[in-house]
């Protein structure tokens, strides 16, 4: 019975002793494979900052989870595990389209702003005067169309005339006003 009690009071201290050479494996394995840990987290999150703080997030949960380490795989392959799972959920946690501010000044030109070199997307000045003139000159036309012709722009149940009679007037009006914008 004896060497049962004394079977029972080791395994703390069993345990205390692995957490430390785990603790002492984690530590050596941090010094020397930290240069590789952080290009692997470089390569999926592609920012320097990101990537530092995806390391500092697995080293971080690689201390907190040390008690989980199975001896069984190396050490380095736990912690690059952990460096890979950190640097995706820094992946996740991005905006998915890159944010621009467009009055930021561009770089190598500080009086620039990306919004002064994106293209206007609406008409052109002289698009604008071309389409009122265009504009004012089929309301000239219209109005010299005859008054028949002219009622056809309103519905036919308010005009009391068949569907087909507007139908033909207004193939009539556009004829028409083919002819007189053509002149012009």
């Amino acid at each position: 019975m004896q060497t049962s009690g004394s079977h029972f009071a080791d395994k703390p201290h069993l345990a205390v002793h692995t957490c430390q050479r785990d603790l002492g494996e984690l530590e050596d394995a941090v010094s020397r494979y930290m240069p590789m840990l952080y290009s692997r987290a470089y390569r999926y999150v592609g920012d320097p900052h990101d990537a530092e703080d995806a390391v500092q997030d697995a080293l971080l949960s690689a201390y907190k989870h040390l008690d989980q380490f199975k001896a069984t795989a190396k050490i380095t392959t736990w912690l690059t595990t952990i460096v890979t799972n950190s640097a995706l959920t820094q992946l996740r946690r991005r905006p998915r389209q890159p944010q621009v501010s467009l009055d930021e000044p561009l770089i190598g030109e500080q009086d620039v702003s990306l919004s002064d070199r994106l293209p206007h997307i609406g008409p052109s000045p002289e698009r604008e005067c071309i389409q009122s003139e265009l504009h004012g000159h089929l309301l000239q036309s219209v109005k010299e169309l005859s008054p028949s012709l002219r009622e056809t722009r309103e519905v036919a149940q308010t005009l009391g005339v068949p569907q087909g009679t507007v139908k033909a007037r207004m193939s009539r009006a556009r004829l028409q006003l083919k002819r007189l914008m053509h002149a012009i």
